[in-house]
């Protein structure tokens, strides 16, 4: 995971979006249910935008008072292992468990053994981890210099230190997750779905207060990534890594009287071998499987670009930006597909199944081929407006930029196996996407090394010590991804017969013709626009940005009346009833 703060645990990735089918759907359920799950869904997809913007001002804040590199490095290496922890354990596969069997039991027993699972589950992730924390901070000295084994000493040890400040955070989180659930279940999304906002906000706030606190109020980072900040400086960093632990108790606390409204009581009652409990473990055990895949190849990057001073601070930054279009269009659309595909295969419709995913898939296209190509071409004026200055030189938005065009290229292939995983799990099979899962571990480390060896050898600075293998771990990032998509995809024919290849296929084709035609436009605009200015300033920035943004959208959309791409008049129509009420 390379991002560095805490996403909404109702949409961390792209899912899909329905259609005539799923409307078809939408419109046999009562009015009255149907009205709720849309304000509901609208609740959510609010909320997790306003956390998506403040995503990037946290990111911001970092790249303007540390930069890429030293510090922002050992902070990103030192995060990360706590959020692995937390997404293995805590977040997908425990909340997902949870939810099911505290379902069940608000179904078949009483409200009050209910409410007794949710306390025990509570007290036994508390007690546990709570002891992974701990061991978590004792083993950091060793754990830590041994996946960074690139850092030098001294980067190393400030990396542990940020890593024992940092690992409660995994308690926290995991507990708010489970939080998060439980609202849920009742019914209740817009406080779960703000408890992100809340931790932005806080860490942020927080975090500069004690970055000033301890550091002194002031700070310099040098333009060489080699040399060791001062003292000052590694303290501000420090108070940064506070500000995380304050905003992820700030994402847990905020939940608490929406808790306590909708009944839940804390019962100081601990057992390892309650049956809710015992199910709720068995269920989360392939689920941890499945996950593991995912951290180990996140480990494997951290593993491969620790020799690269600001490889870390690169990938994070340029990741971030990747995931912004992605979340978006994940809440937009994903609230439809996933249920919809279950009830059609609960229902063993076959034929309106392969009809639904084919419609969702060609969505996927429409959203994410376009947004790709736009982070390619404008990757630059867009890494620029965001993150350059203060401490964010030019040279890192030329890194970030490569980086997150690397990150692009495999946006489409991430965005559809969000789709077409759930589509097996709603076929009642978990299996396939797991093998398929542990398969890619085996491709990605060899993959990721060899792209970062090879394009070390391509440098940009006269040194060249490093290259662009940074570039060479995003690149096999979105390799691995489009391997994992065609294997999903040709699993997925197998299993229901066909999948409406063709049909995709001539769909993506529009898309992409359309793509390209917005890519050229938004590329010689955004050059021509460049030409007009001497100095960068923030109203060039702005106008180098987003003119050829709104010239490429508007060319898109001609593009894709001009070759009738439906799904673009689906989303009109979507939003134009939206805007309607």
């Amino acid at each position: 995971m390379a991002q560095t703060d805490q996403e909404p645990v109702e949409s961390e990735s792209p899912e899909q979006l329905a259609d005539p089918s799923i409307a078809e759907e939408a419109a046999a359920e009562p009015p009255t249910k149907q009205r709720s799950v849309a304000k509901s869904a609208g609740i959510v997809s609010i909320a997790v935008m306003f956390s998506r913007v403040l995503g990037l001002v946290r990111e911001t804040v970092f790249a303007r008072f540390f930069g890429a590199g030293y510090l922002y490095d050992a902070f990103v290496v030192a995060f990360k292992i706590p959020n692995i922890l937390r997404d293995l354990f805590a977040e997908g596969a425990l909340s997902a468990a949870f939810v099911k069997v505290f379902t069940d039991y608000q179904i078949r027993k009483t409200e009050i053994e209910a409410w007794q699972l949710a306390s025990l589950v509570f007290n036994v992730l508390a007690v546990v981890m709570s002891g992974i924390t701990v061991i978590g901070i004792i083993i950091a000295p060793w754990v830590v210099p041994l996946l960074a084994r690139g850092f030098p000493p001294e980067k190393a040890a400030l990396a542990v230190t940020l890593t024992q400040i940092m690992f409660p955070f995994i308690l926290l989180v995991a507990l708010a997750a489970l939080a998060m659930g439980v609202l849920n279940t009742k019914g209740r999304f817009g406080i779960p779905a703000s408890a992100s906002t809340a931790f932005n906000i806080f860490s942020i706030t927080t975090g500069i207060f004690f970055a000033y606190w301890l550091s002194g109020g002031t700070w310099e980072i040098s333009n060489d990534k080699t040399v060791v900040p001062s003292v000052a400086a590694q303290w501000a960093i420090i108070g940064m890594a506070i500000g995380t632990l304050v905003g992820g108790a700030a994402q847990l606390l905020i939940q608490v009287p929406s808790l306590l409204k909708v009944g839940f009581r804390f019962s100081p009652i601990l057992n390892f071998s309650d049956p809710g409990v015992k199910r709720v473990m068995r269920l989360m055990g392939p689920a941890i499987i499945g996950t593991s895949a995912v951290q180990i190849k996140v480990l494997v990057d951290v593993f491969v670009v620790s020799g690269i001073e600001g490889g870390q601070s690169w990938l994070s930054y340029s990741f971030r930006l990747m995931q912004f279009p992605i979340g978006v269009f994940g809440v937009a659309v994903g609230t439809a597909a996933i249920p919809a595909l279950s009830r059609l295969a609960a229902e063993e419709n076959i034929v309106k199944f392969r009809s639904t995913l084919s419609d969702a898939m060609k969505l996927v296209f429409l959203l994410t081929v376009p947004a790709a190509c736009g982070l390619i071409v404008l990757g630059e004026p867009i890494v620029a407006l965001i993150y350059q200055g203060g401490a964010f030189r030019a040279f890192d938005t030329d890194m970030v930029a490569w980086a997150l065009a690397a990150y692009s290229i495999g946006l489409a292939g991430y965005a559809a196996i969000k789709v077409l995983s759930p589509s097996f799990y709603a076929l009642d099979d978990a299996k396939t996407p797991m093998y398929i899962s542990l398969a890619s571990v085996l491709i990605h480390a060899p993959v990721s090394y060899g792209m970062m060896v090879f394009l070390s050898g391509i440098g940009v600075t006269p040194e060249r010590p490093n290259g662009f293998g940074h570039v060479g771990v995003a690149l096999a990032t979105s390799t691995v991804a489009l391997v994992n998509f065609i294997a999903l995809t040709m699993m997925m024919r197998r299993k229901i017969g066909r999948l409406n290849g063709r049909d995709i296929a001539a769909a993506f084709a529009k898309v992409a013709i359309a793509s390209a035609a917005m890519s050229a436009v938004c590329y010689f605009s955004y050059r021509y626009i460049a030409g007009l200015f001497v100095a960068e300033t923030l109203v060039s920035r702005l106008l180098e940005a987003f003119v050829p943004i709104g010239l490429g959208g508007v060319t898109f959309l001609v593009a894709a009346k001009l070759l009738r791409i439906g799904e673009v008049e689906q989303v009109v129509s979507m939003l134009r009833r939206k805007l309607g009420k």
